[in-house]
Formats: structure tokens, C-alpha cells, sequence
């Protein structure tokens, strides 16, 4: 549906006969964007917290209803992947459906964390809430004073 052009846009009012007003104007809110789905990033999406620490960053990600077992996490080149992939389905014996639905979603964020390092990131997920801490890599001195003999 959010593909159709509303009723009357661009038709002039001169042309409608008397009394169609009233349906024309109801097929107008019927079609208009308020009514027709619509995709966001808000609805797709998780959202997303990240903290940086003197010596770590701290993620905060809001997955309700999410258990373990749906949540990847990886982490590539400083990139932090965080990925759910759900499958909701409802089994009830003894009934004769003539239909039903499921709904199954896939979402995604990545984080690029310069100075992370890959070893000893932990995660949590509690309460619907996934805390990933990811230590950052010791900077090394790269610069020094050079005494002249």
C-alpha cells in the first residue's frame, strides 16, 4: 500500500461531483502517510550505548525478549558486530488452523573501536540488556628523546 498515490492529489476540487467531498477526503486520510506502514531505522534496529573508558569501552545494547542464544557477537579488524536473529513461533496442539503467522527478524549494528583489543572482551546479557566491555590495546611509546654524542 505505500506505494498508492492518495485519492485526489493534483485533481482539482472543480471536478469532483457535489457530495463526494466527504468520501474523496476519507479515501485522502485512508491513503495518506500517516496511515500506511512504514519502515525505520528506530523499529529495525537495536538500540545502542557506547562509552570510552581511560582503558576500556563499555556497550550497552537494549535487547528486550532476546535470550543468548539469538545474540552473535564479533569482533574483526576494531569492528564490533553485534547481530540477533529471532524466530518467534507459538506451537499449540490440537488446533485447526487456517492461518498463521510467525514473525522472524534479523538485526544488526557494528561499532568501529580504534585501540580494541581482541582479547578479553566480555559480555552479559541481563535483564534485556547485552554489556559488552572491550579493553583497549597498552599505547605504545612512539616517541622518544634522542641524545647527540
Amino acid at each position: 500500500m505505500a506505494g498508492l498515490i492518495p485519492f485526489n492529489q493534483g485533481k482539482s476540487n472543480m471536478l469532483r461531483p457535489r457530495g463526494f467531498d466527504d468520501f474523496a477526503e476519507m479515501l485522502d486520510d485512508f491513503f495518506s502517510d500517516s496511515w500506511t506502514p512504514s519502515r525505520s531505522l528506530m523499529r529495525d534496529t537495536f538500540k545502542l550505548d557506547v562509552e570510552d573508558s581511560k582503558d576500556q569501552y563499555i556497550i550497552e545494547a537494549d535487547l528486550p525478549g532476546v535470550s543468548r542464544e539469538e545474540i552473535s557477537l564479533d569482533m574483526s579488524d576494531g569492528r564490533l558486530t553485534i547481530s540477533v536473529n529471532r524466530e518467534e513461533k507459538e506451537e499449540k496442539e490440537g488446533k485447526n488452523y487456517v492461518h498463521k503467522e510467525r514473525r522472524i527478524s534479523s538485526m544488526q549494528r557494528s561499532i568501529y573501536l580504534a585501540e580494541a583489543d581482541t582479547e578479553g572482551i566480555t559480555a552479559k546479557l541481563q535483564d534485556g540488556v547485552l554489556n559488552v566491555t572491550v579493553p583497549k590495546l597498552e599505547k605504545r611509546v612512539t616517541s622518544r628523546k634522542i641524545v647527540i654524542e
